[in-house]
């Protein structure tokens, strides 16, 4: 009789842990889905491992979907490699690239991604984008972050960071894209936001006082002194300048993309336009699996620089420097098959 009594006292005790056991787990399970709920972008990008990553499904697409974009895109790959084939021909100069000029390549370790960004080619919400990809829930929508915080350096990471191995690693498994624009409407939209908006008294001093030094003459003082009434003749003859290309690099928001994100030494698997900038990110977007929880912002910019607009501003220079300017572009024409603008004299 005791011992029966000791038996079921025993399995008493155990079904009470297997009840507790259980509760437990089902309250866990709750609080699991709780928080998925609540980040729907972290449970979708959470279990990524076996999955096909985004340049598995460019180059060998599981969906029917993916297939007339990826014909465009081998076509635009097509051109750029076309045109590196040309200009190695015509060149004999030959380097190799540096850890100092991947410094503009951002890179997404869960996504397996690495974005070269241009300025004035919607680089601001791009990298907004690359912030919520890799914010690992921090973020879920990308017009969330003000566009100061997109341009913090330490918000991202780039390639340059990484050791020559983890470089190399990388340039071979993740894709790689950028997008371009039209060169001279980014070159006009570069000038209209640096050169005559108020609030950008940083590149007035930087840049528009030496402008105003070197190409106005009976500059007053005070243009001398706060450089912000930059005209786009002074601007274009600054650029054309030898002196402008011994004194270094070109800024970013002027310097071309070929110089910028080394497509002749990078294989980019996508090149995205902006002409076509809703389409080719949210492609990019649903190559990397997140196309459902993530969208690239749209918005329609009044101030947009425009064709015509550009058109307008080129009326204001010489025919000199519309061919200089012509040459100084021209890789980035060329590579990415933008047409000889029908405004542009080349006498």
């Amino acid at each position: 009789m005791k011992q029966t009594l000791l038996e079921l006292m025993r399995m008493s005790r155990i079904c009470r842990m297997v009840l507790a056991t259980c509760l437990g787990s089902f309250i866990l399970v709750i609080f699991y889905f709780q928080i998925m709920r609540r980040n729907q972008f972290a449970a979708d990008g959470c279990c990524r491992k076996g999955s096909r990553n985004a340049l598995q499904e460019l180059y060998n697409p599981t969906q029917s979907e993916f297939s007339s974009a990826a014909i465009l895109h081998q076509g635009r790959r097509d051109q750029v490699a076309e045109s590196c084939r040309a200009q190695s021909a015509s060149s004999r100069k030959r380097r190799v690239l540096t850890p100092g000029d991947l410094k503009h390549l951002v890179v997404d370790e869960e996504h397996e991604l690495i974005y070269c960004y241009v300025p004035k080619v919607a680089c601001t919400n791009w990298k907004r984008v690359m912030m919520v990809l890799t914010g690992r829930g921090k973020y879920s929508d990308p017009m969330e972050i003000p566009s100061n915080e997109a341009h913090v350096p330490s918000n991202l990471k780039y390639l340059n960071q990484y050791s020559i191995a983890e470089i190399n690693h990388r340039l071979k498994s993740y894709l790689k894209f950028l997008f371009v624009r039209e060169p001279f409407e980014r070159l006009v939209s570069a000038y209209r936001n640096k050169f005559t908006l108020k609030y950008n008294s940083s590149f007035h001093r930087r840049f528009g006082t030496k402008i105003v030094r070197r190409y106005r003459k009976d500059a007053t003082q005070e243009a001398l002194l706060n450089g912000a009434d930059v005209k786009f003749r002074e601007f274009a003859e600054y650029l054309v300048d030898p002196a402008t290309q011994r004194d270094g690099p070109l800024n970013e928001h002027w310097q071309t993309v070929y110089q910028l994100c080394h497509p002749c030494h990078i294989h980019y698997d996508l090149v995205g336009k902006y002409e076509t900038l809703e389409e080719d990110a949210n492609y990019v977007l649903r190559l990397a699996g997140v196309g459902e929880s993530v969208r690239f912002p749209t918005y329609a910019k009044s101030t947009r620089t425009t064709d015509s607009m550009t058109a307008q501003f080129f009326s204001n220079i010489s025919s000199q420097q519309h061919g200089q300017l012509f040459q100084l572009y021209k890789l980035d024409f060329l590579m990415f098959n933008y047409s000889t603008p029908s405004y542009l004299r080349l006498d």
